[in-house]
């Protein structure tokens, strides 16, 4: 992984969790970040295990990078157990496993966001940018089954969305491509509280307590017509 030549634009990350078992992989991405956030306080763990024993000796890690495959966890277990021990901490999942059912697992249970191992640190600085402020980030590969439109897969994956208004339609597509509820109100010309009102009344009527668990429903009826690597789905019965 090449270095980033620049911070991250508006960061506000203080300290970060590294948890990643390959010695190479873990000191470049440290240098990565180092550069990506000067000011912070980067830490490495290279179990789970160690990873938690950081936390409970008083670190507490605003952003955490995970990887799935540690010597010490089998499957999502691991990224479960350290979302309990921190479940206020952002965390991106980095794996070199990649599947759009183990993706949308993961972010329905509750991480930030997914990134690919072969990624360039011009990509994870991209995506990190994304994170910082707050957004969901799922690469466009892992959303949807990419031989048909989104829209058109959208609509056909859930007999509810048939139901919902056509403007609660338009907000729940541009949910499902990230975008906040200000960015929301801007593109559709509405008041900020009324798309708040009308993710409320969607949320109610798809069953879901939140904007993640509505992405995933979406996004996930249309990810089952994908082909899933057998290791991936391995992942996902553990």
């Amino acid at each position: 992984m090449n270095c980033a030549t620049q911070p991250v634009a508006g960061e506000d990350i203080s300290s970060i969790l590294i948890v990643d078992d390959h010695p190479l992989y873990l000191d470049a991405l440290e240098s990565a970040l180092t550069v990506m956030f000067p000011d912070c306080d980067i830490r490495k763990a290279k179990s789970l295990g160690e990873a938690i024993d950081c936390c409970k000796r008083g670190f507490d890690p605003e952003l955490v990078m995970f990887d799935l495959k540690l010597p010490d966890v089998s499957g999502i277990s691991g990224f479960k157990r350290l979302r309990a021990e921190l479940p206020s901490a952002r965390i991106l999942v980095i794996s070199s496993l990649a599947s759009v059912d183990l993706v949308q697992s993961l972010i329905g249970q509750g991480a930030s966001g997914f990134v690919p191992k072969d990624a360039s640190a011009k990509e994870l600085k991209s995506v990190l940018a994304e994170i910082v402020q707050g957004r969901i980030y799922v690469p466009k590969d892992y959303r949807t089954n990419n031989s048909a439109p989104r829209e058109s897969a959208s609509d056909a994956c859930h007999p509810i969305l048939a139901e919902l208004t056509p403007q609660q339609q338009r907000i729940m597509k541009l949910i499902c491509t990230g975008k906040p509820n200000k960015q929301i109100a801007y593109e559709l010309s509405l008041a900020e509280a009324t798309v708040k009102a009308h993710i409320t009344a969607l949320l109610r009527r798809l069953g879901v307590r939140n904007r993640t668990q509505a992405v995933v429903l979406v996004e996930g009826a249309v990810a089952r017509q994908a082909a899933t690597e057998p290791e991936a789905r391995a992942f996902l019965r553990n």
